[in-house]
């Protein structure tokens, strides 16, 4: 948005569209500021902007519009006085007894009216898998069980356990507030100064530009919280300088991709569904960056150590001089910008809620930008209003998918789908939990590829979690299990969305990239295994326990990386490559027998690789 938005040659519809964007963040920041109102209101208000908001800037094709039809406002005027019914209408809602007293007309149609407007929505904002899955889902409960259709909507509609549930409850509290924070600091220059941070850090390593690549996307996705979002921001810099420097297009896409892909799951800030897991569990969000924060480091020791090993393999140097910038002069001239996070942090670590650190946050990031020359042209009008309205827009697709995946938890509540589905699972499963724990994996995998992480969290949360607590997995590991495959499905075939975006920038062929990105990300694959039979992981338990699971653990990743790019001391026959990856796998399987298992597979192939190494200017010398 630029100081023209008053301008004339600026359509007045398009002038109002960015009005009510900016309004609904100035909303959203003072109620994290004053308190916020009755639940049911600021749901309310949460659901109605943001389904108004998609209909004025969203074509019936899912395209950006600038000027909206009329037919477009008339559905996003209803839509969002039938999102505010409940709250216009609240001594009405306290007063009836849920599921007892029947609905009124206007119920009805009020209600049936906001859940198709709200489908219609999501299929504009995220395409027309998210929506399709509700549908079934309602179908599931109008026509294969005994639940009466007033219910099903009363749930739905009237009650906290469906669109106006917890999923939208977190994205009105927290998620609005961090998205926000993260578009102001991105306009006030915080992704050079990753950019610039990564390329001192590890630019002048061997195989730099993918390092850079790694720490960048790393930084960045803890911030913005989407894989997509992140390869389209950072892969702009880092894939072309990839592949100047040597790297295949392929390998190039796929180190963005899961680089960026790693971001939800990297504290301070994660994805948006960490937030939710934070409510499910009960716990304060602090607590959930603790448990991430090894698997996080582990996932990303693994892809830095796959990115040096394939550096190596094939001579690739560091980034080239000219690209590379003195850390002193990052800091010197950026570092200040660090600051917004360090208070974020520091605000959680005092006890405080999120969305009041994340307030605290975006308080703190104009005046610190305004510090030092260097960053104080950012600081203007034209761009606060940018990020405030940019921060609204981002919000639009986690306000629908969270309200649309209300939809299908309020269903499976009220039907008891997840009781009936976990019993499934532990009677496919036989009660092993390693079936059980693969089942998940398919099924979170497969729902994740055709809705994002949030939503296919949610859903997995109602119908998973509850076989894999049963069975014996901590509360606490098992939404983290589910969590992380929502998460790694951007990066599995056949619908690898981050893959698929890291590609239009590498241009490489799409079955090469999305088997590479596996491979890179194939400690993602085994971390959630590794959590759930060893707490420690998750810095539960003793200090002497963690320290030795957790460095047994890095180990085992780091080799797991040399022999998928199958080069360590130097190249790797494939007999060595297998024999070293069954080594890796016995040192991340949490057994002291197993893990000497590992130690010695490890040490046959080293003793061999350095055989080979001092052999070789021998064999050179006779010849």
């Amino acid at each position: 948005m630029s100081l023209s938005l008053f301008s004339r040659h600026i359509p007045l519809l398009s002038r109002i569209v960015r009005l009510i964007l900016i309004g609904m963040a100035l909303w959203h920041l003072y109620v994290a500021f004053a308190g916020p109102p009755n639940p049911y209101v600021m749901r309310g208000v949460h659901v109605a902007l943001a389904l108004l908001l998609i209909y004025l800037t969203h074509d019936y094709k899912g395209r950006q519009q600038e000027v909206p039809r009329w037919y477009d406002i008339l559905l996003g005027g209803i839509a969002c006085l039938a999102a505010l019914y409940p709250s216009l209408n609240l001594d009405y809602i306290y007063m009836r007894f849920l599921y007892v007293d029947p609905l009124e007309p206007m119920d009805i149609a009020v209600g049936i009216t906001l859940v198709v407007l709200l489908l219609e929505a999501t299929r504009r904002m995220l395409g027309p898998v998210l929506p399709i899955t509700a549908i079934c889902f309602m179908a599931y409960g109008l026509f294969f069980t005994s639940t009466l259709p007033s219910v099903i909507l009363e749930q739905l509609f009237m009650t906290p356990e469906g669109i106006f549930g917890i999923p939208i409850s977190v994205s009105a509290t927290y998620m609005v507030l961090f998205i926000l924070f993260g578009a102001l600091v991105e306009r006030m220059g915080v992704g050079q100064l990753f950019m610039d941070f990564a390329v001192a850090l590890t630019g002048r390593q061997a195989g730099g530009p993918a390092k850079v690549a790694c720490v960048t996307s790393g930084m960045f996705g803890s911030v913005s919280g989407s894989a997509v979002a992140n390869v389209m921001t950072t892969g702009t810099f880092s894939i072309p300088l990839m592949k100047r420097m040597g790297f295949k297009p392929a390998f190039a896409g796929a180190v963005e991709a899961v680089a960026s892909t790693g971001g939800q799951i990297m504290p301070p800030v994660m994805g948006a569904a960490a937030f939710v897991m934070a409510e499910y569990l009960g716990v304060g969000y602090l607590t959930v960056a603790k448990y991430a924060i090894v698997p996080a480091v582990l996932f990303y020791v693994a892809l830095f150590a796959a990115v040096h090993f394939e550096a190596k393999r094939r001579g690739i140097g560091s980034v080239p001089k000219e690209d590379q910038v003195p850390m002193k002069q990052v800091l010197r001239e950026r570092g200040h910008l660090f600051l917004p996070l360090a208070v974020i942090i520091g605000v959680l670590m005092m006890g405080y809620s999120a969305p009041y650190a994340a307030l605290c946050g975006v308080i703190s990031v104009v005046p610190v930008a305004a510090m030092r020359k260097t960053t104080r042209h950012y600081v203007t009008i034209d761009n606060i209003l940018a990020a405030l309205e940019g921060g609204a827009r981002n919000v639009l697709s986690i306000a629908a998918a969270c309200a649309c995946a209300g939809i299908v938890v309020g269903v499976i509540d009220i039907t008891g789908l997840g009781l009936t589905f976990s019993n499934f699972v532990i009677s496919a499963a036989q009660d092993t939990l390693v079936i059980a724990l693969l089942l998940s994996m398919v099924a979170g995998i497969i729902l994740g590829m055709g809705m994002p992480t949030t939503p296919a969290y949610i859903v997995q949360v109602a119908l998973l979690v509850p076989a894999l607590v049963k069975l014996g997995v901590e509360v606490e590991a098992a939404h983290l299990f589910v969590f992380y495959f929502a998460i790694l499905s951007a990066i599995t075939p056949p619908v690898a969305m981050a893959v698929y975006a890291a590609n239009t920038l590498s241009q490489a062929k799409i079955v090469e990239a999305s088997i590479a990105a596996v491979k890179l990300g194939m400690t993602g694959f085994i971390v959630p295994f590794m959590f759930v039979y060893e707490p420690s992981i998750l810095l539960q338990g003793d200090i002497f326990g963690i320290i030795t699971v957790v460095g047994f653990a890095t180990l085992g990743v780091i080799l797991l990386a040399a022999a998928l790019q199958r080069f360590f001391y130097g190249k790797l026959e494939y007999w060595q490559a297998g024999l070293l990856f069954v080594g890796a796998i016995c040192m991340i399987y949490p057994d002291w027998r197993v893990t000497v298992a590992g130690l010695v597979c490890t040490g046959l192939v080293l003793a061999r690789q350095l055989t080979r190494t001092q052999s070789q200017p021998v064999a050179q010398a006779g010849e």
